[in-house]
């Protein structure tokens, strides 16, 4: 049996990446490795065990170019509507919120987000298959 631990991004600010994972996602540091080369920083929340790993290479000054796989990262929350509100007042720059709905059916709501770096970060209402 696996379990899925951790997700690595690699970021150019430090601080800055630590700071919006901070206000948007309550993300705290729960472990940090600093290397010559590169530092590797595990962000965590209080209600999971699943980390994200932010890698900052020291000597990288240029963007990193996310090319065309990368996809994004879901967080799920109790309170979209609030949820949206606050990243707004954070002036995190949330996109508008989305109801999937293909037949009339409401599969998901949502919004996304940019980190940074130019992640892109779904944010979902609990409900359904989204726990």
């Amino acid at each position: 049996m696996s379990k899925a631990i951790h997700s690595m991004i690699r970021v150019l600010d430090e601080a800055r990446s630590i700071d919006f994972y901070n206000r948007a996602f309550g993300m705290e540091v729960a472990h940090r490795l600093d290397f010559s080369s590169f530092t590797l920083v595990y962000l965590k929340s209080d209600d999971g065990s699943f980390e994200l790993e932010l890698t900052i290479n020291k000597e990288r000054t240029d963007p990193y170019d996310l090319g065309d796989g990368y996809g994004h990262i879901a967080f799920v929350v109790d309170d979209l509507d609030a949820e949206h509100a606050r990243f707004g007042a954070e002036k995190l720059n949330p996109r508008k919120v989305v109801e999937f709905a293909p037949d009339g059916e409401l599969i998901a709501k949502f919004f996304f987000v940019q980190d940074p770096d130019g992640y892109e970060i779904e944010v979902l209402q609990r409900a359904g298959h989204y726990q």
